[in-house]
């Protein structure tokens, strides 16, 4: 504002020069009434400096400075922004690292309750085994205790055979009626 004051001046005060140039009825005339329109200009340029120029320069700095803090403010966003990214990348890869600590205890235990289960199976199938034994060694026990039933029976008969053809009438009657006899005194 200040250079275009100095301009007008400047012109206003080479005017007089012009008009005293061009004497003879020029296109300027300069009487009193140019002076109090220069003068009236003057307090014009004044007056809109004080009411004008300075508060539309004083919002302009304003808003120059609102529009500083914006970017100051935008700047600070986004180092906050690329400090929060930062941070859930760290986050992230501690979950990851978590995750996979996870995954490694969980096949540390799985390989642990397999051996736990094959070795539960094996005593199972141990037990199966043993039980299997005991019980073929009874039905082999059983087997042969009828077995020897059996031959007992036979060899009886068989000598029965023998007996009743070697015994007499009288001898025969004799064993029956002690066989008799025992069965009344056992019972």
């Amino acid at each position: 504002m200040f250079r275009v004051l100095g301009r007008v001046s400047l012109l206003v005060g080479s005017l007089p020069g012009v008009a005293a140039a061009s004497e003879g009825g020029g296109f300027i005339n300069l009487d009193r009434s140019m002076l109090i329109q220069a003068l009236n200009f003057g307090l014009l340029l004044a007056i809109l400096w004080r009411l004008l120029y300075r508060p539309f320069m004083a919002k302009l700095e304003e808003r120059s400075q609102a529009i500083k803090k914006s970017l100051a403010e935008a700047q600070a966003a986004q180092a906050e922004a690329v400090r929060q990214r930062e941070e859930h990348r760290k986050q992230l890869e501690a979950a990851y690292a978590e995750a996979q600590s996870i995954r490694g205890a969980a096949v540390q235990e799985a390989a642990v309750e397999q051996r736990r289960l094959v070795e539960a199976a094996r005593a199972e199938a141990g037990r199966l085994v043993e039980a299997a034994r005991v019980e073929i060694e009874q039905d082999v026990r059983r087997a042969k205790q009828e077995l020897r039933r059996e031959v007992g029976d036979l060899a009886v008969s068989v000598a029965e055979r023998l007996v009743r053809r070697s015994l007499r009438g009288e001898d025969h009657q004799k064993i029956v009626a002690d066989a008799i006899a025992d069965l009344e005194r056992s019972r």
